[in-house]
């Protein structure tokens, strides 16, 4: 990125900096944030890990957060059993009251929570996670979490809507969650648009769980077909905590995600399931590095993507086994699908060990339909699109079918049906 950005990058910090509330980050916070932001220099695609993003969209947008927006109507249903909170270009717009005991959930803008200065700090230890100081600079609110080993099995959803176009401002989606030992989550995080707008989001999520803590959780990105969408995601699990994060990327024009994993307790698991689909002009990219860093420690990947017409789909999926972590258990499946001649599917599965006594696995496969499925669906009298989108779903079904909230999972299953342009036998399938 040029220097002319960085340096439209301060000036609009130093525009907005004295609006920016203390109560989600510190001003000492913030300020170190962009001088360390602009030291280091924004993401490029001369970078390993940023070569496949779409990062051109920064070069048109404005950087400031935009002004807060009014209540946004058709959104998806609620979810039965599932308190919500609604945030409207990064800012809470409407929530329900959380009647569960042992469930605190506030909003960051509230002061109810105190601004945590050193989830940043962690985060942006990686270099692929440079743009969470972006979103520590200056986001303008947030949720913040804490589920209680008295809470039993707590559920929440948490909606995130972009409205105002990029050159207005953009959005700063941010979430801090602490389960507590041997307590329980369902979480349903949603990124969605209210029109067809050009936006730019760039949202941080830091997750910790403590010893025997579970978290369930299921990641939706969903907005428009002009939208950018950025995040980063970190979380640290404990001894014994279990973490399973479902991910589905089905939007954007251009979309990326950073996800940092550190399994730092004896017995931590992590089993991360993720699809994406790309088509027209689309960019989806994810970066996933698992860190173990105990001994018997579990982790699973599994990647899923679809690219059509001239999009890009790449999964970068990185094990690191650190020199006391023996006896980790590592698996990656990563599987990609060619559904246009001038689509592009990259998969990288990436092991870094440093111990022995390991048991570690991985591959990557990416082409195109299988000829042979196709010939019998053919022989059997279905017509050739028709054909081609039942093996498309059926390639995406190995992460859809491990959703186990039936209410969410026909969701998606509609909104996949949808960017695939199914016919009126995958609605069959649907009923």
């Amino acid at each position: 990125m040029s220097a002319a950005l960085l340096a439209r990058l301060k000036d609009e910090y130093g525009a907005v900096r004295g609006a920016l509330p203390d109560s989600v980050v510190g001003g000492a916070r913030r300020r170190e944030a962009i001088e360390t932001l602009c030291a280091q220099g924004l993401p490029a695609t001369r970078e390993e890990n940023w070569r496949y993003a779409n990062l051109r969209v920064l070069e048109r947008a404005r950087f400031a957060p935009c002004p807060c927006a009014a209540q946004v109507a058709d959104l998806p249903a609620p979810l039965e059993g599932f308190p919500r909170l609604v945030f409207v270009d990064g800012v809470l717009a409407a929530g329900e009251p959380v009647q569960h005991a042992g469930l605190e959930v506030h909003s960051l803008r509230s002061g109810a929570q105190g601004a945590d200065s050193s989830s940043a700090q962690r985060i942006a230890a990686l270099p692929e996670a440079r743009l969470a100081l972006l979103n520590e600079a200056f986001a303008t609110d947030g949720a913040a979490l804490r589920v209680r080993r008295e809470a039993g099995a707590a559920r929440i959803e948490l909606l995130f809507v972009a409205c105002a176009p990029a050159q207005t401002g953009a959005s700063y989606p941010r979430v801090h969650l602490s389960i507590e030992a041997g307590a329980r989550l369902t979480l349903v995080e949603r990124h969605l648009s209210a029109g067809d707008e050009a936006s730019l989001v760039n949202g941080a999520l830091r997750v910790d769980l403590a010893e025997g803590a579970c978290l369930e959780h299921y990641r939706l990105q969903q907005t428009s077909a002009r939208a950018a969408w950025f995040d980063t995601a970190e979380a640290t699990l404990a001894k014994d905590a279990r973490y399973s994060l479902i991910a589905l990327s089905a939007g954007a024009l251009a979309a990326h995600s950073t996800v940092h994993i550190r399994l730092a307790g004896p017995g931590a698991e992590i089993a991360l399931c993720a699809a994406a689909i790309g088509d027209r002009q689309q960019s989806q990219d994810t970066y996933v590095l698992s860190e173990h860093m105990a001994p018997r420690t579990r982790t699973e990947q599994i990647f899923r993507g679809i690219a059509s017409g001239r999009a890009r789909v790449a999964f970068n999926g990185k094990i690191a086994v650190r020199e006391n972590a023996r006896g980790t258990d590592s698996r990656q499946s990563l599987r990609g699908l060619l559904a246009g001649p001038e689509a592009e599917i990259d998969l990288r599965p990436q092991l870094e060990i440093y111990t022995d006594e390991v048991r570690c696995s991985h591959g990557a496969t990416a082409g195109k339909l299988d000829e042979n499925m196709l010939f019998y669906l053919l022989s059997r009298g279905l017509e050739p699109e028709v054909a081609q989108r039942l093996l498309k779903w059926a390639f995406l079904e190995d992460v859809v079918s491990r959703i186990e909230l039936p209410e969410l999972r026909r969701c998606i299953e509609h909104e996949l049906a949808g960017r695939m342009s199914e016919l009126a036998s995958l609605k069959e399938l649907l009923r």
